[in-house]
């Protein structure tokens, strides 16, 4: 899952005295070590008298475990500038790319800090982007240019708006300072994290089909025993309540370009036997976990004695007639949409191996609506399954087998999930009571500081159908 929404912390002392900014890179590095490693209190350690009174152990937790679950590692960090006592760096995350703001006071002790959206330095002559989607009615015209018009030249958007039992595609490109109309619900980009939600369906249509059960243990799977002897099931796994780390620690993050590469079977399983660290002992909790998805897929596949992308491609895009979905960008030729990172650059590809389960699968808005209809259907009990509570997160939020369950302003549920990628966002919401759904996908780079824009606009949307 990207992220729901970034918190944010400013905390700053009116009497910070100087400190060196060779101080504020040690601080940075140990910051970016204990946050990776989740040693909070190390973290919290790190902080002066008067910080540590702004901010309790407790709320230290809780507000890095929200950053972690949201924006993920820590992968670099590069010192943008050096504002008096405040040392402000350009943080990439692996899933946004955000501005720490790090205050140290005369003891080199972290007396304010603050975690936001990049800022972006606006010109006084820019220049301004034109709206050429006249075609589209109004209030959608108005609505995507506005969500739309800061993102990078050769910037595409693929919507689908799902209501009263009709599909209406609307698609942009922006190029020379002007946002476009684009037939582009046949292109295919990378979905990121939504694949989530097909993992989950894999094992609910598995559940229902007696295959296994939510409450098995994923543990008879493997022909060894897991570090202290974890036990770990199907549903903890697809609620993302298993303690799962977001990722594994023996994965190697240097390449961003392609971080999931090169991390196989055999890595996942020293993890498994001699790594394995959940992060609540004690309580179930929610913890959005790259590594719990990924499990989850592998672990259906072994169940199966076959490929996960062969279950997917059996139990989910052939049966929704998903002709467009796939679970390698290879020879796609033109019918892919190249990713593009924050600049408006393209970027390659994203490789998923034992971990695709999280995020692996490539589609279009056709074929993702026809999944989304089909949610409609009553007689299909698995979806409906993927869609039952499992656990409740807060009084916002419940999560389902995958989803995520909201409110939405007209009372009903709202199923939703988005993905991002190093090229890619992606947004999905569903209203089954009221048969409505918004699909969006782009080649907005999830380290795109404006990147949210996208799941602002997959909620706007929904708000303007579900009137």
């Amino acid at each position: 899952m990207k992220k729901l929404f970034f918190l944010l912390v400013l905390i700053f002392s009116s009497n910070i005295l100087f400190a060196q900014t060779d101080h504020h890179s040690t601080a940075i590095k140990n910051f970016q070590t204990q946050y990776n490693s989740g040693k909070y209190e190390l973290v919290f350690n790190s902080f002066s008298p008067e910080m540590q009174k702004a901010l309790p152990l407790e709320s230290t937790k809780q507000f890095l475990e929200g950053l972690r679950s949201q924006a993920g590692q820590i992968t670099s960090t590069k010192l943008s500038t050096k504002e008096g006592t405040t040392a402000i760096y350009n943080t990439n995350f692996e899933r946004a790319t955000l501005e720490i703001h790090l205050s140290l006071d005369a003891g080199n002790k972290v007396s304010g800090l603050l975690i936001q959206p990049v800022t972006e330095k606006q010109s006084a002559m820019k220049s301004e982007v034109n709206n050429a989607l006249n075609t589209y009615p109004k209030e959608i015209s108005d609505l995507i240019f506005s969500k739309t018009k800061d993102f990078p030249d050769n910037t595409q958007v693929s919507i689908a708006v799902i209501k009263d039992g009709k599909t209406n595609y609307y698609g942009i490109l922006k190029s020379d300072k002007t946002v476009k109309t684009s037939e582009n619900q046949n292109k295919v980009f990378e979905i990121g994290s939504l694949t989530k939600v097909f993992t989950s369906t894999v094992l609910a249509s598995l559940v229902t089909d007696r295959k296994v059960k939510l409450t098995d243990e994923i543990n008879r799977f493997y022909p060894f025993p897991f570090k202290n002897n974890v036990k770990i099931t199907f549903e903890t796994l697809a609620n993302h309540t298993s303690g799962l780390q977001r990722l594994p620690e023996n994965i190697n993050l240097s390449d961003i370009s392609n971080p999931y590469k090169n991390y196989g079977s055999e890595q996942l399983y020293d993890y498994l036997k001699n790594g394995l660290n959940l992060k609540n002992n004690s309580e179930k909790k929610y913890d959005y976990s790259n590594l719990g998805a990924g499990l989850l897929g592998h672990t259906l596949a072994v169940s199966q004695k076959t490929g996960f992308t062969e279950l997917l491609q059996k139990r989910i895009f052939d049966r929704f007639k998903m002709n467009n979905s796939f679970t390698s960008s290879k020879d796609l030729g033109s019918k892919l949409v190249k990713g593009l990172n924050a600049d408006g650059q393209e970027v390659s590809n994203w490789d998923f191996d034992v971990l695709f389960g999280g995020g692996g699968i490539l589609s279009t808005t056709e074929d993702l609506s026809k999944f989304a209809t089909a949610q409609f259907d009553l007689k299909n009990t698995d979806l409906t399954l993927t869609r039952t509570p499992t656990f409740t997160v807060s009084e916002k939020m419940k999560m389902g087998l995958g989803w995520h369950i909201l409110k939405s302003q007209n009372g009903n549920d709202l199923f939703w999930h988005n993905g991002g990628t190093a090229g890619y966002s992606s947004s999905m919401a569903i209203d089954t009571a009221g048969k409505t759904a918004v699909v969006i996908l782009s080649n907005v780079s999830a380290f795109n500081p404006k990147m949210g824009s996208i799941d602002q606009l997959c909620f706007e949307l929904m708000k303007q159908i579900g009137n």
